[in-house]
C-alpha cells in the first residue's frame, strides 16, 4: 500500500504545484504521472488529485474529489507570545501547537523581551510542515511582531486573557474559558510581563489567569495555554 503525500496549495485551482513543491515531489519522492497525491488549502478542504504530468520543472494534477474538514474545536484559538531568545524555542511551539490545533499566532515585543526582531517567513515554513504531518486542512495565521502596547489596544476575541506570575489572585485558565466564544492568550518572556504592562492589559479587558503552580517557560507556558483551550473547547 502506497503512502499518501500531502501538498499544501492555497491556490488549488491553478492545477500544478508550486516549484518547491514540484522539486520535493519529482526528485524526492519520485512521483510519477498517474500517482495519486492530497492537496489541502489551508481553508478547511482536503483534495484528493492525481498527477497528469509530471517534469523537473511542473507537476500537474486534476483533483477527483473534495473532502471538507470540519474544525475539531469551538471558536478561534489566538495565542500571542513573547519569542524566546533561541528562535528554536519560539520554532518548536509552534510547530506543537499547529499539531495540537490552534487557529492564530502572534509575537509580542515587550518591555523584558529577549528577542526584539522575529522572522515570521521560517514560523509559517514551520506551520505549514506541521499542517501536513498533523493531516490538518487548516492552516494558523502567523503575524508580525508587534509591540506590546499595540497589540493590547486592537480588538482581539470574545475572550482574552493575560498569564503571568505576579501575587494575587487569578483563577486557572481552564475554569474561565467559555466554550463557544474566540479566545486570545497572551504569554510574556522569561522575565515575565512588567506590572505596567499587566496592569494596561486588565484596563483593557483582559483577564488575569493561571496556568497552575508549576513555574514553566515561556515556550512550554504558551503550548499549555493552547492545550488547556483546546480540552476546553474539543468536539467530542
Amino acid at each position: 500500500m502506497k503512502e499518501e503525500r500531502f501538498f499544501y496549495q492555497p491556490d488549488i485551482h491553478l492545477g500544478e504545484l508550486s516549484k518547491e513543491d514540484t522539486q520535493h515531489a519529482i526528485r524526492v519522492l519520485r512521483m510519477r504521472e498517474g500517482d495519486e497525491l492530497w492537496l489541502m488549502d489551508g481553508n478547511g478542504t482536503f483534495y484528493h488529485a492525481h498527477i497528469t504530468l509530471a517534469s523537473n520543472h511542473r507537476c500537474a494534477y486534476r483533483i477527483l474529489e473534495s473532502q471538507p474538514q470540519e474544525r475539531a474545536w469551538r471558536g478561534h484559538l489566538h495565542l500571542a507570545m513573547a519569542p524566546t531568545k533561541l528562535n528554536e524555542r519560539t520554532e518548536w511551539f509552534a510547530e506543537k501547537a499547529t499539531e495540537i490545533g490552534v487557529d492564530e499566532f502572534s509575537f509580542l515585543d515587550c518591555q523584558f523581551s529577549e528577542r526584539r526582531v522575529l522572522k515570521t517567513e521560517r514560523i509559517e515554513k514551520i506551520v505549514i510542515s506541521a499542517m501536513k504531518q498533523s493531516r490538518k486542512a487548516w492552516l494558523p495565521k502567523v503575524n508580525p511582531m508587534l509591540p506590546f502596547k499595540e497589540f493590547v489596544t486592537r480588538p482581539t476575541s470574545d475572550q482574552c486573557y493575560i498569564c503571568h506570575c505576579h501575587e494575587g489572585e487569578k483563577p486557572f485558565l481552564s475554569d474561565v474559558l467559555r466554550v463557544g466564544e474566540d479566545a486570545t492568550v497572551l504569554i510574556g518572556p522569561e522575565g515575565d510581563f512588567s506590572i505596567e504592562e499587566v496592569r494596561l492589559a486588565e484596563s483593557l479587558g483582559f483577564q488575569s489567569v493561571s496556568l497552575g503552580k508549576s513555574r514553566l517557560r515561556t515556550e512550554t507556558a504558551a503550548l499549555v495555554a493552547v492545550h488547556i483551550m483546546q480540552l476546553k473547547k474539543q468536539i467530542l
